[in-house]
């Protein structure tokens, strides 16, 4: 039986929760850790990373962690996913025109067999002031929704499913 782990890279959680439903979308046992935790990867035949952007960056336990393993992930099959908001625009949507996917790839001597990208989520309600009126900025200059009252998800379900059966 194949057995996957799942790793995520997260500031506010959506990460962890597209992870959570891969998972459920695999017909296989799949275990899904958070990236910092250094977890023991030799047991598993599949390693999904997926990472979250804050600020224009992926969390710097994302390259340390790939640059560690970088030998063990590559014998495995193997797959990248990122979410920032920026994926919200059809022209940014997919793994050759998104700027932090390609950032990533630029970053990194890993080349994932399976790699893709998903809108993120926007939860104004639960950011701290600077995170609230600093995203808020960004949204603005983007033109994305600014209202700080409210939360917007743009994740595409169905797109993230179907990234579960490529892997």
């Amino acid at each position: 039986m194949h057995k996957s782990l799942i790793l995520f890279s997260s500031v506010d959680g959506h990460t962890e929760q597209i992870c959570n439903y891969i998972s459920e979308c695999l017909n296989h046992d799949a275990d899904v850790i958070s990236i910092e935790s250094s977890p023991d990867i030799e047991k598993y035949e599949k390693i999904v990373i997926g990472a979250s952007i804050r600020y224009g960056k992926y969390r710097s336990s994302l390259y340390d962690f790939i640059d560690k393993n970088l030998e063990f992930i590559n014998s495995k099959d193997n797959a990248f996913f990122s979410v920032n908001v920026v994926a919200r625009k059809s022209d940014k949507n997919n793994a050759e025109t998104n700027p932090y996917v390609k950032k990533f790839l630029d970053n990194t001597n890993w080349n994932p067999k399976v790699i893709d990208v998903f809108a993120g989520k926007i939860d104004y309600p639960k950011y701290k002031f600077f995170d609230k009126y600093a995203i808020k900025f960004i949204m603005w200059i983007t033109k994305g929704p600014t209202d700080t009252s409210k939360k917007y998800e743009f994740t595409d379900w169905n797109k993230v499913k179907n990234f579960s059966k490529k892997i």
